[in-house]
């Protein structure tokens, strides 16, 4: 590289210091966007699920409905696939309907199912990965690839560490997540790389109606609150 087009490392640290103003004002936008919102549930999967796979769509569509005709709002990536599907549903139960967005040279864009004073734009995986935990009263994971994986394991790890307080953790459908459950029972718990209890963490439904009644026994003696 020429030596002019280098930049020093003095401007390297200034660029450093003014995206902290960016990133605050990531966290600044989602905080006042979704502080009034009430409860939420997150639901997260593939934007690369296509029509080919109806039964993981019209899954997160009910979802996204059920829960919302049970006074909980939806928040989503705001993509394409299963987080349009859930889009959908919030908007047909007539609840709030959220969608994080990330800004990808792929695949993401807007879905048409987003409430438009809750449509948030995120260039930062981690600002967008605070608003979903702090303000999901549970996740719900769909089939999904690396994105969805790491929203699971980011909420796992912080339930296990006692970073922020338990909540609802649900992979839905068995055949696509046993693969990864047997996975942690028989490697991570097997060799002690997690404790015997850890695995209780996480819970598997396989219809909507499971999912609702996983999330309504859990806060039937336990309030409502932002996660920290």
């Amino acid at each position: 590289m020429n030596k002019l087009n280098r930049k020093t490392w003095t401007e390297i640290k200034s660029d450093d210091s003014w995206a902290l103003f960016k990133i605050m004002s990531e966290f600044v936008e989602g905080y006042e966007s979704l502080r009034r919102i009430g409860p939420c549930v997150s639901i997260f999967g593939s934007a690369r699920t296509k029509a080919t796979e109806p039964e993981y769509l019209q899954a997160a569509t009910d979802i996204a409905e059920k829960l919302t005709r049970k006074g909980f709002g939806i928040i989503t990536g705001g993509g394409p696939g299963i987080m349009e599907a859930a889009n959908k549903g919030a908007q047909q139960g007539a609840g709030p309907s959220v969608g994080l967005n990330i800004d990808l040279p792929f695949e993401q864009s807007s879905n048409p199912y987003i409430d438009p004073d809750k449509n948030l734009n995120f260039d930062y995986f981690f600002a967008r990965k605070v608003m979903f935990v702090k303000y999901s009263q549970a996740f719900v994971v769909m089939p999904g690839g690396f994105g969805t994986l790491d929203e699971l394991f980011e909420a796992v790890t912080l339930v296990q560490t006692g970073k922020i307080d338990r909540f609802p953790i649900i992979l839905y459908g068995a055949d696509f997540w046993e693969g990864l459950k047997n996975w942690v029972d028989t490697t991570l718990k097997g060799t002690g790389k997690i404790s015997p209890n850890d695995t209780d963490l996480i819970r598997i439904a396989n219809d909507a109606d499971q999912v609702v009644e996983i999330i309504e026994e859990f806060y039937q003696e336990k309030g409502y609150t932002t996660n920290f």
